[in-house]
């Protein structure tokens, strides 16, 4: 790679850091495993760099390899596998309002990875669903029934109190 293309990347890499790292806490509910998930992710860009640069919507290209990287490194054997040195916690009791950050993570946590891709795409970096469907590589119909599905499982585990879409935000 060329010194100039070296600097765009770096500078690139720089300005996005903290918004990649957020998407793939998000995706993966652990800081060490988000900041891997970037690593590769960065090491895949590096490759790719030519074409992610060319391309109209670079930062779209990037979400999209860090979602298939969590996607691939998902569906691994040794992910199966679950640390016990973090014992899992009951979820908040229906009368203690509002949600927590750490209870909607722990359901995210709780989710398949394509559901957790999606929710995190659409409602937290606010792409639109069909933005959402090119990243994840689906339907758009599918996006929709994903999304559906996530929503739901995320309202029959919430506490009762919770109910409007600014509880949600207020809880993240």
């Amino acid at each position: 790679m060329k010194a100039r293309d070296q600097a765009e990347f770096r500078d690139y890499v720089i300005a996005r850091k903290a918004s990649l790292l957020r998407t793939a806490y998000l995706l993966s509910g652990d800081s060490h495993r988000a900041e891997d998930l970037v690593s590769t992710t960065v090491i895949k860009l590096y490759g790719a760099w030519k074409s992610a640069r060319d391309a109209t919507h670079t930062d779209a290209y990037v979400r999209r390899i860090l979602v298939r990287v969590f996607l691939d490194e998902r569906r691994r054997p040794w992910r199966r596998e679950h640390p016990t040195e973090v014992l899992p916690e009951p979820l908040t009791q229906a009368d203690e309002t509002p949600v927590h950050r750490t209870d909607l993570r722990r359901l995210l946590d709780q989710m398949p990875p394509r559901q957790r891709a999606v929710l995190v795409l659409r409602f937290l970096d606010d792409l639109s669903v069909d933005q959402t469907a090119g990243v994840v590589r689906c339907s758009e119909g599918a996006v929709k029934t994903l999304t559906s599905r996530a929503l739901d499982s995320i309202r029959c585990l919430l506490p009762a109190g919770v109910t409007t879409r600014t509880d949600y935000e207020e809880a993240l």
